[in-house]
């Protein structure tokens, strides 16, 4: 994931930057083998440090550690076979949070006849990283990824996630097995999940600010996310139209250049501010605090950001919504939710758009809808197409029950 190459470090650029404004903001984000993340402001000389806590679950083995900055270690003991308990902080306890804006790190999905799907490794809000393990891989497996890097045995000798078995039988490769759910060059598992925990641990907490704000003023955000193509921009332009007599509605576009998708969508009449991430892959929540200081949507009113189109790093970036919503067409395939399961975990909402082509594709609805739902049981599909306005009303409906809640 790219909380591992920095991607687009100093390049995002928001709308009313001057490049003199964007210099004094660089920020220069430096890892150190102790595990934190130290951040220099060029204007104001700041030196900042953040930490992350490590939550280790074994369930096969029946411990349950805890890992912290300040090096003590916590056991608390499961009854055997246990596979669930709560965690009660006063971020989890944040009203209108949503439950999935975070997505797995790594997800293995039910064989044939499995209800539900087996989440291994998933993120809190409180800005902790848990790993869950069902009778997954042993712990001595684990050390030795530890100190070898993303080696991982084959599924055969070490008790395989459903359907995995099979892919060892071609030799397939699999970098995202480890216990960081990515693999970089050089970097061992544990020292990945450590940067990935000061990462989102500041991430988090920002977002947690932006939902706050948010759920103070009435203000209903949601993320919409996709990968490039799916008409996200087309979908809110629609939107607008039919919502601008009723709610009043605001939009923070992201891409990685141009202005072209704010300008489409100003042109309906509603307000809107472009985030241009540069090399960056996904918004993250500084971007939405900053680009909601700017686009000051008043109370009580509705604000749609349109994530960069891409369908891995945004999964993992809270943002301060109050659900993220994943935009699908009919041209990109049925097994999208299967290729890209954080993704359609961490959302609450699938719209399958463009559904106007179903004549002329070769799309699969059912299996796309079952598919999405081997990954996130509890995700609401809407079928739609913004273009010729089939579907919109229940979109518009879903909406009415997200304002009136």
């Amino acid at each position: 994931m790219c909380s591992t190459c920095g991607c687009a470090e100093g390049e995002r650029h928001i709308e009313g930057d001057e490049p003199a404004q964007e210099d004094s903001h660089h920020v220069h984000d430096h890892t150190h083998p102790h595990g934190h993340v130290h951040g220099h402001t060029a204007d104001a000389g700041s030196h900042e440090h953040t930490h992350g806590r490590v939550h280790g679950h074994i369930f096969d083995a029946g411990a349950h550690g805890h890992t912290h900055p300040h090096g003590h270690f916590h056991v608390h003991e499961h009854t055997p076979g246990e596979t669930a308990h709560e965690h009660s902080p006063v971020e989890d306890r944040m009203e209108g949070q949503s439950s999935a804006a975070l997505a797995p790190r790594r997800i293995t999905l039910p064989g044939n006849g499995a209800a539900a799907p087996l989440v291994i490794h998933h993120h809190h809000y409180h800005a902790e990283v848990h790993h869950h393990y069902y009778n997954g891989l042993p712990p001595a497996v684990r050390r030795d990824q530890e100190s070898a890097g993303d080696a991982v045995p084959p599924a055969t000798q070490r008790g395989a996630w459903p359907d995995e078995a099979q892919h060892d039988l071609h030799n397939d490769l699999h970098y995202g097995r480890g216990e960081a759910g990515v693999h970089a060059p050089g970097l061992s598992q544990r020292r990945l999940v450590d940067i990935e925990i000061d990462v989102l641990d500041k991430n988090n907490r920002l977002a947690a600010q932006n939902r706050e704000r948010f759920l103070a003023r009435h203000i209903l955000a949601l993320n919409l996310v996709s990968s490039p193509g799916s008409g996200k921009t087309t979908l809110l332009t629609e939107t607008l139209q039919r919502l601008k007599d009723r709610v009043s509605c605001a939009v923070i576009e992201g891409d990685q250049q141009t202005t072209n998708d704010a300008d489409r969508i100003r042109a309906t009449g509603a307000p809107a501010i472009q985030v241009n991430t540069g090399k960056g892959c996904h918004l993250d929540a500084q971007m939405i605090l900053d680009a909601a200081q700017r686009l000051a949507p008043p109370d009580h009113s509705l604000l749609f950001i349109e994530n960069v189109g891409n369908l891995v790093c945004p999964a993992g970036f809270d943002l301060g919504e109050r659900h993220k919503v994943v935009v699908l067409s009919v041209t990109e395939g049925e097994d999208k939710p299967l290729k890209y399961p954080h993704m359609f975990a961490a959302a609450d909402v699938m719209i399958l758009n463009k559904t106007d082509l179903l004549p002329w594709v070769n799309f699969n609805v059912d299996a796309c809808i079952t598919n999405a739902r081997r990954v996130n049981p509890a995700i609401k599909v809407l079928m739609l197409s913004a273009t010729t306005g089939e579907g919109m009303q229940d979109w518009i409906d879903w909406l009415d029950e997200q304002l009136g809640g």
